[in-house]
């Protein structure tokens, strides 16, 4: 189920109604939740409760957070990060996915999958997929748009294959700069090391993540992993 509008817009239309209309608040909260869809207002807020857990995610994550994603392949990485460049409304931000890894028709069926249409919701959410893509490709069109952002790269080990762009980390140092300086909230899809199968760990974690190039993770401020259907989410710092 999507909302026509965040939910604390949704309860801002229900203090107005109730103002107006000199109906008690309560009567005002359903009246929005029936317009949405819903029996009533407790309806509409156990809905919003139970939904996708990258909306739990997206709740926690705040302006200038620099976050890495990672999971082991088929464990929903791209799945989760697409979902929360696509959910970027619900913090009143545009979604931007920028991926190294796919092609457009791919995202675009990940995307119906999640229930958007991406012809429908290209005010909202842009995505790239540009072999360009760089810290510098993706900071460059940040800039020039200037709106509050959700950004996800996918990924994070194929931003310094091109050689004539800078090291990993250099560009993973840009990327903290950008975010602390625009309050963007950007998330970058990891890959996490094979080897990480062979343990007796329930849960991957930051020795896990796969370097093939040196960086210094504590560039990031949150680390989310994913694995059999689990999510943790940890400072990173």
């Amino acid at each position: 189920m999507h909302f026509s509008a965040p939910i604390h817009r949704l309860k801002r239309r229900a203090r107005l109604l109730s103002r107006d209309t000199g109906c008690p608040l309560h009567q005002a909260l359903d009246r929005i939740a029936a317009g949405e869809g819903f029996q009533s207002w407790s309806h509409l807020a156990s809905s919003a409760a139970s939904e996708s857990p990258a909306l739990s995610v997206l709740s926690r994550l705040s302006a200038g957070d620099l976050v890495l994603l990672a999971a082991r392949p088929g464990h929903g990485k791209t799945r989760f990060g697409l979902e929360l460049a696509l959910r970027a409304g619900r913090l009143d931000r545009k979604g931007y996915f920028f991926t190294l890894d796919y092609h457009e028709r791919d995202v675009a069926e990940r995307s119906s999958a999640l229930g958007f249409d991406l012809a429908t919701a290209g005010r909202s959410v842009r995505v790239d997929t540009s072999d360009e893509v760089s810290a510098g490709y993706v900071i460059g069109h940040l800039e020039r748009e200037r709106c509050p952002a959700v950004v996800v790269i996918d990924y994070l080990q194929l931003l310094d294959q091109n050689r004539t762009n800078p090291g990993l980390g250099d560009q993973i140092a840009a990327l903290r700069r950008y975010v602390t300086a625009s309050g963007a909230i950007c998330a970058v899809i990891s890959q996490i090391d094979r080897f990480f199968e062979l343990s007796d760990k329930a849960m991957p974690d930051l020795s896990d993540v796969r370097l093939p190039n040196p960086l210094d993770l504590s560039a990031f401020d949150k680390a989310i992993f994913l694995h059999d259907g689990r999510i943790r989410m940890e400072r990173a710092t």
